[in-house]
């Protein structure tokens, strides 16, 4: 009984992941309504899909955002370009560079690279800049120490090796490189942190349902509630 008392967590315990295939569902990012008002919350976001008979299956804040709820760095939304990429350095997670880009294009492949490599050839569908790059090229990013005693709620999106998209929050507060290697150990060759302590999803399907917070951009899939 004790060994069994003692055994390790397994990734379930300390994370919350959805995969997603772009080939049979799509990603969207989402920012205002119809009448041009921020959503903010995954419950404003849910209310008004749930309006157009759209059954939200998932749900999580995208990159980080200013005090206006604006993106900070890169959005593109349905192949406008709403806030331009940002080249530039200042302090904070979203300028531990590299800092990367989680993009889909119109033919629904999805990509994540660094900023630097970042070409916008206007077809692209949706995009967010975030920062750090948690994997860059299959190698954790250099900055992270293991073992480091900066912990908190972390969120991110990564690109496994068939293509799909896996987005994991952390359930318990961790540093960088143990949320990175997450991603690693699933195969990813780059991955993007997204947020940290503000960090919500919505997953009825695992019985998680954040739905408040006060976001900029968020990330959203959906189903039709009349196919089963």
């Amino acid at each position: 009984m004790l060994a069994f008392a003692q055994k390790p967590k397994s990734d379930d315990e300390h994370f919350l992941s959805y995969i997603v295939d772009t080939k049979k569902q799509d990603i969207k990012l989402y920012w205002k309504d119809d009448r041009q008002e921020i959503f903010k919350s995954i419950q404003n976001l849910k209310s008004w899909l749930d309006k157009k008979h759209k059954k939200l299956v998932f749900a999580m804040n995208a990159g980080m955002y200013k005090k206006d709820n604006s993106a900070q760095g890169l959005f593109i939304e349905n192949q406008k370009l709403v806030t331009a990429l940002d080249t530039t350095s200042g302090a904070g997670n979203f300028y531990l560079k590299p800092n990367g880009v989680f993009y889909i294009r119109v033919d629904n492949l999805p990509f994540i690279c660094t900023t630097s490599k970042f070409i916008n050839n206007g077809k692209l569908k949706y995009a967010s800049q975030s920062g750090p790059m948690l994997v860059i090229d299959g190698q954790i990013h250099s900055a992270f120490k293991e073992g480091s005693t900066n912990l908190n709620i972390r969120n991110g999106v990564g690109i496994l090796p068939d293509n799909r998209v896996v987005f994991a929050m952390s359930k318990t507060e961790m540093n960088f490189y143990d949320f990175a290697n997450f991603f690693k150990k699933m195969g990813c060759k780059n991955a993007l942190y997204l947020d940290g302590l503000v960090s919500r999803a919505y997953l009825p399907e695992k019985n998680w349902k954040q739905t408040d917070g006060n976001f900029g951009v968020i990330i959203g899939v959906t189903a039709d509630p009349r196919q089963r």
